[in-house]
């Protein structure tokens, strides 16, 4: 016959609770618990739930002080939301779209002046320097030859608009070139070496291309002669 094996020595309470902290150390008890950041933003929750349950009662029975401290903490906390959320805003938007928006400026310049800039500005890789240059080297071609009539402030989309009446066979590529425009001068996108000739290549047909035929009304004006050739 087998003999009856010895009882366990018993535990003690010491050798019971680490017997407990090394088995929940185990990954498998790790696993689930709760992560230093839930446990910030569950301790920060429950402050805030306190401060309005506070918040709701000021004049309670020996709670005011507490109660109208806690108002002015949450409305400190409003006009710091307030603040970060507008500073955020400020920080993100492209300052160039407030002030840039006319492509022209009141400067003197000529088509020529504008093609040489953004030549320089491609050969660097300053792209959207160079597709905003190349832009208004096709406005400033336009007003050289009365195709638009000269127009202080006159914006990209203003151009393309102008210009698709008076070319109607470029007002596609106008409006192209405009989009590529609009999203590396006000949309902070980099642009690219494909993108600034793309825009060249539309600066090339409107310079070899003439604007639509007028009708008789319109090829004379008042005066006798028209300007828009």
């Amino acid at each position: 016959m087998i003999g009856r094996l010895p009882d366990p020595p018993p535990v003690d309470r010491e050798t019971a609770r680490e017997l407990a902290r090394r088995e929940l150390e185990k990954p498998v008890y790790q696993r689930d618990k709760p992560s230093w950041l839930e446990r910030t933003l569950d301790r920060f929750a429950e402050w805030l739930r306190d401060l309005f349950s506070h918040a709701q009662a000021p004049n309670a029975k020996g709670g005011g002080a507490e109660g109208w401290l806690s108002i002015g903490v949450i409305v400190l906390l409003v006009i710091l939301a307030a603040a970060v959320v507008l500073w955020l805003m400020r920080g993100g938007r492209n300052r160039r779209s407030a002030k840039d928006e006319a492509l022209l400026d009141d400067e003197p310049s000529t088509s020529a002046d504008h093609r040489t800039e953004a030549e320089r500005l491609a050969a660097a890789g300053e792209w959207p320097g160079a597709i905003r240059e190349r832009l208004r080297a096709m406005a400033r071609d336009l007003e050289e030859r009365a195709i638009l009539s000269p127009r202080p402030g006159r914006t990209a989309d203003e151009l393309a608009i102008e210009t698709g009446a008076a070319i109607p066979e470029l007002a596609d590529d106008l409006r192209t070139a405009v989009r590529i425009f609009d999203d590396v001068w006000y949309g902070d996108r980099p642009g690219s070496a494909e993108e600034y000739a793309r825009v060249t290549a539309v600066d090339d047909r409107l310079r070899s291309t003439k604007p639509k035929a007028l009708d008789d009304a319109d090829l004379l004006p008042a005066d006798g002669w028209s300007s828009r050739w």
